[in-house]
């Protein structure tokens, strides 16, 4: 049984501990490896995994990391397990023109918060960069993260939208990242380019995700709001596993890899609440009434592909409860899964 982490050394171990499959499919990637957006939430283990990866298989693959690198710590943080990094603003054409060559690219960038009255800001951050960094590698394989958000609200019976499902994103954000999609598969089209797009909801890894903000809350006496009454999620170990295993799967398009990177279990926020009230020993209070519809993704494709995940939903519950209960860092970046009108 995987044993639950107790600092940060140990869930940044655990994270981006490469499985025999990772190190299979990194075994057929032949040159540097370029994670643009790295300074994020999923950035370093994606970095690290893929470092320690290369490390087993004894190869002199580089992962580079892009990101502007504002605090140094963070860029330290890197450099210390041997990962190159690149500082360099993506939304400048010079900059992304000056970055170094590489036959994968990892796709990470985007923004979302504070961008509700600034339509302009979710246009340069969500379309026209991505189109910048596709078209500077033109050619190399690239994994783009997308989220789930550009499926429409699905009732839970329906078991979440599947990948042959109509988009129908709600709200500037969601069709930004429809935006972004669609700058990718331009980009693949026209250099018969083999992407993967990965529509990712929620992941988690003890300091930030939807099953830390609701434990916060429960743990905070804070009021939890039942109007989006359910979500999916998954371990970030296992995300970033299966993101970067879906490099076997790339393809140009019009006929991308598509790929729901979920937990296979719908879970009810009342539910999970409830769990944490017991785990925290601290009473939950609720408001709102559950909406007929939420974000839902199906994840029956990756489970075909990849299996299921290595941490369980119960478990990641479980997990959170002891992290939160000893006040072990959180990153404070809530995920705001209960906005409904797609406004951040």
């Amino acid at each position: 049984m995987i044993q639950a982490p107790q600092s940060v050394e140990e869930l940044d171990l655990l994270a981006s501990e490469p499985d025999r499959a990772v190190v299979e499919t990194l075994g057929r990637v032949d040159g540097d490896v370029v994670v643009a957006g790295a300074g994020g939430k999923m950035g370093f283990h994606l970095c690290l995994m893929l470092r320690r990866g290369f490390d087993i298989l004894g190869a002199r693959n580089r992962v580079i990391a892009v990101s502007r690198f504002g605090d140094e710590k963070t860029r330290a943080l890197f450099e210390a397990e041997y990962i190159t990094t690149n500082p360099a603003d993506l939304t400048d054409a010079e900059a992304v023109a000056g970055l170094p060559d590489a036959s994968t690219v990892f796709y990470l960038a985007g923004r979302k918060f504070g961008t509700s009255d600034s339509p302009e800001t979710l246009a340069l951050y969500n379309e026209e960069m991505p189109a910048l960094v596709a078209e500077r590698y033109a050619g190399a394989t690239i994994v783009a993260l997308s989220t789930g958000c550009v499926y429409p609200f699905v009732e839970p019976d329906s078991g979440g939208s599947t990948e042959e499902d109509e988009v129908g994103p709600v709200g500037d954000y969601a069709v930004s990242c429809l935006g972004r999609e669609e700058a990718f598969l331009r980009s693949s089209e026209r250099h018969r380019s083999p992407l993967s797009l990965i529509r990712l909801n929620y992941a988690v890894d003890l300091r930030y995700g939807v099953l830390v903000d609701l434990a916060l809350k429960v743990s905070r006496g804070e009021v939890v709001d039942l109007t989006t009454g359910y979500f999916n999620c998954i371990w970030q170990g296992d995300a970033i596993n299966r993101t970067i295993r879906s490099l076997d799967h790339a393809s140009a398009a019009p006929s991308p890899f598509l790929l729901n990177l979920t937990g296979p279990r719908l879970l009810r926020v009342r539910e999970v609440a409830l769990t944490f009230e017991g785990l925290l020993n601290h009473n939950v209070e609720f408001t709102g009434i559950e909406a007929a519809t939420a974000w839902l993704s199906n994840a029956a494709k990756s489970q075909r592909l990849f299996g299921p995940p290595t941490v369980s939903e119960e478990r990641l519950i479980n997990w959170v409860a002891d992290w939160i209960d000893h006040e072990r860092p959180v990153l404070g970046k809530p995920t705001h899964f209960e906005v409904r009108d797609g406004k951040y």
